[in-house]
């Protein structure tokens, strides 16, 4: 739309044409477009369902004599899939954030039910 002639969209015009690695709007959305903020929404949904892992796993769970509290990933499944169908990915971005630790890299339903997850 650029390139076309017959295009009336100002906003085209007025954008860089080409962004290179290292230019820091490379790879994001323009400022200010709905693009950004369904961006910054979507963040801050995963934030709020991060956060209520932890609760989960803080209710749930049982501390040990680290001091940390520490839940099975069977046990976590069980509670958390009545709120969300996420929760392995959930986790992932837990673990990403540095609250929560578990062995391997990815957890699978049935097989990984006695692996420990411990909250941070």
């Amino acid at each position: 739309q650029r390139k076309n002639p017959f295009s009336s969209d100002d906003r085209l015009a007025s954008k860089p044409a080409h962004t290179h690695r290292g230019d820091p709007a490379y790879g994001r959305p323009p400022e200010g477009s709905r693009t950004e903020q369904r961006g910054k929404d979507a963040h801050s949904h995963v934030g709020k369902e991060v956060e209520e892992l932890c609760l989960i796993i803080r209710r749930t769970g049982k501390v040990g004599e680290d001091g940390h509290v520490s839940v099975t990933f069977g046990q976590l499944f069980e509670t958390y899939v009545t709120i969300s169908n996420k929760v392995v990915g959930i986790l992932l971005r837990a673990r990403k954030h540095g609250l929560v630790h578990f062995e391997g890299e990815m957890l699978w339903q049935g097989k990984d039910d006695d692996v420990v997850i411990t909250l941070l």
